[in-house]
């Protein structure tokens, strides 16, 4: 992370706030599954096989979701080309936006297939050479760099904030987790609107983004 350009780290941040809070609306909503973390999702899953519990079938069917939507975003992105963020911002907020209005009519299972959905295609968006470079709905990588980082950090070993990026995208995830979960409590899942909402603003910024650096390129 700390090699990409510091607009595009407060961007990663931007979206993991939002992933936060919407990971935490799913997370309620579903009493304790995940709509983005499948670490936790896989384990429920192997649990539940070992009980007999229909919780299998729930985590089973949320990670199939997931990994459909990053299918859809990494499609989507290879076509879009140089606009890829843009494209699979688009996508995150119209799987919101769809889940949130199914959710008021009722079909809630369906609403959160598209959650998980929504979340998967979310992962695509720094992807490089088939690589995620910046996961934005999953932490524990990040915790681990920002360990490793502090520790080179305190030991007078290369750049002295080099953990501050890592610890960045992590408050930022737990910040929008804690604003969802309030959020929920009082709008339940139409509160996905929002969500929505500030994916399509992150979209037309990833646009700016883009220009800034094409016109650097150019001069």
């Amino acid at each position: 992370m700390i090699n990409h350009r510091r607009s595009l780290r407060a961007f990663a941040v931007c979206l993991s706030v939002v992933a936060g809070y919407v990971d935490a609306v799913g997370f309620i909503a579903l009493g304790g599954f995940f709509v983005s973390f499948m670490s936790g999702n896989s384990t429920r899953l192997g649990v539940g096989l070992a009980a007999w519990s229909p919780d299998a079938a729930i985590a089973a069917g949320l990670i199939l979701c997931f990994v459909l939507g990053v299918m859809l975003g990494s499609g989507a992105g290879r076509f879009a080309g140089a606009r890829r963020p843009a494209a699979i911002l688009t996508l995150v907020a119209a799987l919101l936006a769809a889940a949130s209005g199914l959710a008021s009519l009722g079909a809630q299972a369906v609403a959160l297939a598209l959650v998980a959905a929504a979340m998967g295609a979310k992962n695509t968006i720094f992807e490089r050479d088939g690589e995620v470079s910046i996961g934005v709905t999953y932490m524990t990588g990040t915790l681990v760099k920002f360990g490793q980082r502090l520790a080179a950090a305190l030991l007078r070993q290369g750049d002295r904030l080099g953990w501050l990026p890592y610890l960045l995208l992590w408050l930022g995830l737990a910040g929008g987790a804690f604003v969802g979960a309030i959020a929920y409590g009082r709008l339940g899942l139409q509160t996905l609107w929002f969500a929505a909402a500030v994916e399509l603003i992150l979209a037309a910024i990833s646009l700016r983004l883009e220009w800034r650096s094409a016109g650097a390129e150019k001069r």
